[in-house]
This record gives C-alpha cells, sequence and structure tokens, in this order.
C-alpha cells in the first residue's frame, strides 16, 4: 500500500513480505515431498498417517531453511552496517 492525498492505495506488482514468506515456505515444503518421491498436488491419495507425518516433516524442513535464510540476512545486513 502506498499513500497518495492521504488515501492507501495498493499495487498489486508489490507483494507484503508475509506473502513472499508463505509462497517460499509452501515450495520448500514442496521440494521436501518431491525429494521423498510424491507429488505435492497428489498428498491425497496417500494413507492419513503416513500424509501427516510427511506434511510435517515438510514443514519442519521448511522452517528450518526460513531460519536459515532470515539468518543468513541478517548477517548480511550486519556486514554492510545496517539494521
Amino acid at each position: 500500500m502506498c499513500a497518495h492525498n492521504g488515501l492507501m492505495h495498493h499495487d498489486p506488482d508489490v507483494r507484503p513480505m508475509e506473502d513472499l514468506m508463505a509462497h517460499l515456505e509452501q515450495a520448500l515444503m514442496d521440494d521436501f515431498i518431491r525429494m521423498r518421491g510424491h507429488d505435492p498436488a497428489h498428498l491425497n491419495v496417500l494413507p492419513a498417517a503416513e500424509r501427516d507425518a510427511l506434511l510435517r516433516h515438510a514443514s519442519a524442513y521448511a522452517a528450518a531453511k526460513l531460519a536459515e535464510v532470515e539468518s543468513r540476512a541478517h548477517y548480511v545486513q550486519e556486514i554492510h552496517g545496517g539494521r
């Protein structure tokens, strides 16, 4: 959103950071699922227990990768003197 004459406008080409992180998280989960030999679009064919375990592991994998990305971003920011 940007302010112009006191009104807020949404720029469709600019996505909030939360949207970008959610998209990255889903992409990481999908990659994990593919690395385990499954198609993310067809998880419904798996038995519930197997699907749930796979999704739990994929979520943990994505969370760890996102934490790594965030840590590296903070490190780079510190190196360049920004905060």
